[in-house]
């Protein structure tokens, strides 16, 4: 049975945030370098599947670049709140366990969770995460969106490695033991 593997790739302040109290995502540009994407692309070379929450896709089509990910790969907005399907895009209202256990016992690349805290909470309370590639940067929020919600169950991790680079971000790889 091919087994796929679900990937948490997310950028985070510091202190832990993943956006300000009101989402801002602002706060991401100081690390922007001509020319250094941190190694997204090669990640997302790898990724044939999308997971993420319904605000965080909301959020992304409110910057005006439409969503990235609506042409090429298998999209599954999870919400409360059932919509038509856009193309590739489906609107998730079932159990996101399921979903997932689902995905991963299918053939294909990588499973990519791009937010938010919910769904992230969600996968981490079912141990279903299994690689997590976290950019930290050089900013400390002081408040926001944490990217680790309490009530989750103690996972423990093993440090694949770690990048830093000239614009003072951090990359930890870890995968899940």
């Amino acid at each position: 049975m091919n087994s796929r593997k679900l990937s948490l790739y997310i950028a985070m302040s510091l202190d832990g945030y993943i956006a300000t109290p009101d989402d801002d995502l602002s706060w991401l540009s100081i690390v922007e370098t001509k020319g250094e994407d941190y190694g997204y692309s090669e990640f997302i070379a790898t990724v044939d599947t999308v997971i993420l929450g319904k605000r965080t896709y909301d959020k992304v089509l409110s910057m005006g670049v439409g969503f990235p990910h609506a042409n090429d790969k298998d999209c599954y907005i999870i919400t409360r709140t059932p919509q038509e399907h856009i193309g590739n895009i489906k609107f998730y209202t079932g159990n996101l366990k399921e979903l997932v256990t689902r995905l991963k016992a299918e053939e294909g690349g990588t499973i990519f969770c791009d937010g938010g805290a919910q769904v992230i909470k969600m996968l981490l309370q079912d141990n279903l995460i299994d690689e997590f590639i976290i950019s930290i940067i050089p900013i400390l929020l002081g408040d926001g969106i944490p990217l680790f919600h309490s009530g989750i169950p103690e996972q423990q991790v093993q440090l694949v490695n770690t990048k830093s680079f000239k614009s003072g971000l951090v990359q930890l790889h870890y995968t899940r033991k």
